[in-house]
């Protein structure tokens, strides 16, 4: 099953969430033959919210940075970073950053979020964020390819005129365009590298699947999935039946993330899960 490629969403947020489980966690993916490791993105979570489950969030760029010391091989993601919350400008330094000191392993996911109060703290008109996403890839790309840039960007109020920003990444950096609805789906395939999904069964995503690689039917384009399986308490049999019919729909790549509080338990979980998608035929490649 060489098409199908397996990540692992690192301890980030919660009690297992540390220096040394981030650190312990990306090595021993490292080692394992993961193709990638992840994270999330909340910047602030309003008291009494059902999701995330926790507050205590280490930020996705600062967590893929001491990752990536930590690492020579495994890619590195977000999954997903909500961009329109944010500076494009600072984003396009930031993944550049990291991609030249990771040479070359870093994937952007990204989608247009969800969670009005986060934007109403960061005085962010959640209105907005399908525009502000739109125009902050565009921004993006080409800070990312360009050299100088002379353009306007009206909706974050950008004005650039010979702009130069260095360095810019070591080839062409990956976007995943994350979101299940209508407008992330469009936005994939216009501007995506991939569509990274998120927590819904085969069936729910299976006529979206279909569509996307209707339009973009290059097997460069990637159809990722990010799951709650856990190997170490999940059944197997169930993790291995919902697998493959993410396979049958046309799914090419996988970040499960365990659900230990404990860094101990987050480690042996990852080593579970790699064995058992190894039993599955998945290549590892470590």
């Amino acid at each position: 099953m060489d098409a199908v490629q397996l990540g692992i969403h690192l301890p980030q947020a919660g009690p297992a969430a540390g220096p040394q489980s981030i650190r312990e966690a990306a090595q021993l993916a490292d080692r394992l033959g993961y193709a990638d490791v992840w994270v999330s993105d909340h910047l602030v979570v309003p008291m009494g919210a059902d999701y995330p489950p926790s507050p205590y969030i280490f930020e996705p760029l600062v967590t893929l940075t001491w990752a990536a010391a930590a690492t020579s091989r495994v890619r590195l993601g977000t999954t997903v970073l909500v961009l329109p919350m944010r500076n494009p400008l600072h984003v396009a330094k930031a993944f550049a950053s990291l991609d030249q000191l990771s040479e070359g392993r870093v994937i952007l996911g990204t989608a247009a979020g969800w969670l009005e109060a986060e934007f109403d703290a960061l005085g962010v008109p959640f209105e907005e964020r399908g525009r502000r996403t739109d125009e902050a890839i565009e921004v993006l790309r080409r800070m990312w390819s360009e050299d100088p840039i002379t353009e306007r960007f009206p909706v974050h109020g950008l004005a650039f005129e010979s702009i130069r920003s260095k360095p810019q990444p070591v080839g062409k950096l990956p976007i995943w365009i994350g979101g299940h609805a209508k407008a992330a789906i469009d936005r994939a395939i216009r501007v995506g590298d991939g569509w990274h999904g998120a927590f819904r069964p085969p069936e729910k995503i299976a006529a979206k699947v279909e569509r996307m690689r209707a339009a973009r039917p290059e097997p460069e384009f990637v159809v990722s999935m990010r799951t709650g399986w856990d190997a170490l308490v999940d059944e197997h049999e169930k993790v291995l039946d919902e697998f493959g019919r993410y396979c049958e729909v046309g799914v090419t790549h996988f970040v499960p993330e365990p659900r230990q509080r404990e860094r101990t338990a987050y480690l042996e979980s990852i080593e579970a899960m790699a064995s058992l998608m190894a039993g599955a035929g998945v290549d590892l490649a470590g």
